[in-house]
């Protein structure tokens, strides 16, 4: 299988720095950073044009904002099947900044629903109103990433098919890194591209192949929890029926 478009091979500039440097355990907490810059990883399909703004795809995570990765796997999983994909090492200065941290919980998985489109069916609900309400005002929210391990377990829950018990179980087991995402332009502002670089044809690979292996990790994980928490908690549906915020 190829990986590229139409006999169009990238390769990393030269004078890159080898790929291991980005992923050898960088796990810094923008929470417990406040007081200064924050080292984080960014990863671009066709690479950032512009000044950087709150304005990912839809519905994502956090909603249609600028999103980064604590530790350097994160993003390079995500953009590895493009040729054409740029990695950023980038610093964010959260003085005075608006920083949101969600833990790996219910309200998590509600605030992602939300901004994915799956609360609809509660709009007129306090639950939604809360859980609409929770990133308000907010500049930077920092909370656990849906990466490739959690894309199956999450879908699951959104589905039906696991409880919000398997769910925050998944999470725990699963260990994910933090996403920190710049909400709002001043967050954006506060910004600095620290380096950038491509990646190469074996770099890419390697990242596929680590990526495919994550996502049937988290399937193998969904499914033992799921056996195990069969009949514990509650169903999405069931949470969104009852209409009631999270205590």
């Amino acid at each position: 299988m190829s990986f590229y478009c139409a006999g169009r091979q990238r390769t990393a500039p030269s004078d890159s720095p080898p790929l291991f440097r980005y992923t050898s355990g960088t796990n810094r907490s923008a929470a417990q950073r406040k007081g200064g810059p924050v080292l984080l990883y960014h990863g671009s399909r066709h690479g950032i044009e512009g000044p950087i703004a709150p304005t990912s795809r839809d519905r994502c995570d956090f909603g249609r904002d600028f999103y980064l990765g604590t530790e350097p796997t994160q993003p390079l999983t995500l953009i590895c099947d493009f040729p054409d994909a740029r990695f950023y090492t980038v610093e964010l200065d959260l003085d005075g900044l608006d920083v949101r941290e969600l833990s790996a919980d219910a309200t998590w998985a509600l605030v992602v629903a939300y901004h994915r489109g799956k609360m609809e069916q509660a709009r007129d609900t306090d639950l939604y109103v809360a859980t609409a309400a929770v990133l308000e005002g907010a500049d930077v929210a920092v909370g656990p990433i849906a990466n490739d391990r959690m894309f199956v377990v999450l879908d699951r829950f959104f589905n039906g098919e696991i409880t919000d018990v398997a769910l925050i179980k998944s999470l725990s087991a699963l260990q994910l890194g933090n996403q920190v995402v710049a909400l709002t332009q001043a967050a954006c502002d506060a910004i600095r591209i620290v380096d950038k670089r491509g990646l190469s044809e074996d770099e890419r690979t390697e990242l596929i192949a680590t990526s495919e292996a994550n996502r049937a990790e988290g399937v193998a994980l969904a499914e033992r929890i799921c056996r195990d928490c069969r009949r514990e908690g509650r169903f999405f549906d069931e949470i969104l029926e009852a209409g009631v915020p999270l205590g």
